[in-house]
């Protein structure tokens, strides 16, 4: 394709270079000749050297010479310019979101009260499966693990690496945060978290299978404090009936099913997020496909073409003219 005079002036970032150009030409133009005072050295056998050799053709090295030197010099001022490159379009994706996984660790995540193919599972190993999952959707989404317990600690921090995720949520195991369940806490470290990072959407998906029994914070007082931050939150209760399915039947595991709601309901609510209900592993893999929906990743951008830098091509070509033209006088 062939390009218009005005298309390669595009190329250039500084194209007031060329304007120099012509510079050498008319400084040559204007300015008197140089004047050359004192006797030249004469050796008493360059007459007969004359002789000899005959009369030398003038001026055709010094215009060679020239030459190389002046089409150096232009080279030199299409360097400065910077002459530059169109690439291939490039589609930088959107700005994602600031998105923080909370998981609950307390003893009660032990319950076996969940199947994954066939089998009975811990709560814990359930979520995690279906964790895994989601994280594996969240390409362009800067995530964070945090667990909580008696206490809330960020294993995670954020990060556009899922692998990292990924590997630290399989390594978290019940009671690595104690026995307890501070759903309060762990909100006020996220939401700490959060609004240290810049702008943008921040969203929590919180989950949990119990009630509000340690920590400080309240956690009704919490969701208030990550509404003014701008922080969302999803809550996710999870949790079977305390049963094991067994050849078709349910047995008791004497464990319970006291979760929280309301308090979960109403943390949503105040900061504009969903709550949510799982009774299975089923429901859970549903819960965050809907989640993902709700929190869509980040699409590609508007395609950009960068700019591939080529001045060094003029300049490499200006030294080796200017190389060539010293050895020449050299040998002149």
């Amino acid at each position: 394709m062939s390009l218009s005079p005005r298309d390669w002036l595009e190329m250039l970032q500084w194209p007031a270079w060329l304007l120099a150009i012509p510079l050498p030409w008319l400084l040559r133009a204007l300015l008197p000749p140089p004047i050359v005072q004192g006797a030249s050295l004469r050796l008493p056998i360059a007459d007969r050297i004359r002789e000899l050799v005959g009369p030398p053709s003038p001026g055709i090295a010094g215009r060679g010479i020239g030459w190389l030197a002046g089409l150096a010099w232009v080279l030199l001022c299409i360097a400065a310019a910077r002459p530059q490159e169109l690439g291939p379009p490039v589609q930088p994706p959107t700005k994602g979101r600031d998105l923080m996984l909370a998981l609950d660790l307390s003893g009660s995540m032990n319950e076996p009260d969940m199947e994954i193919g066939g089998n009975a599972v811990d709560r814990l190993t359930a979520a995690k499966a279906v964790l895994s999952d989601f994280i594996d959707r969240r390409a362009g989404d800067r995530l964070s693990l945090l667990v909580f317990g008696r206490q809330a600690h960020v294993l995670t921090p954020f990060t556009l690496d899922r692998e990292s995720v990924r590997d630290q949520l399989a390594d978290s195991v019940v009671g690595l945060a104690g026995q307890e369940t501070a759903i309060g806490d762990a909100i006020g470290l996220a939401v700490r978290r959060l609004r240290a990072e810049p702008g943008g959407q921040r969203v929590l998906v919180l989950l949990t299978d119990g009630v509000n029994t340690a920590g400080l914070l309240d956690p009704r007082r919490a969701a208030r404090i990550a509404a003014d931050a701008g922080v969302r939150i999803h809550t996710v209760a999870f949790g079977g009936d305390g049963a094991v399915s067994l050849f078709g039947f349910r047995l008791p595991t004497g464990g319970d099913d006291e979760i929280d709601e309301a308090t979960l309901r109403a943390i949503a609510g105040t900061t504009g997020g969903r709550f949510f209900r799982a009774r299975d592993t089923d429901e859970l893999a549903g819960i965050y496909a809907e989640i993902d929906r709700l929190e869509p990743i980040a699409r590609p951008g508007r395609a950009v073409r960068p700019r591939i830098e080529r001045y060094m091509w003029p300049l490499g070509a200006a030294f080796a003219l200017a190389l060539l033209a010293a050895l020449k006088g050299r040998r002149t």
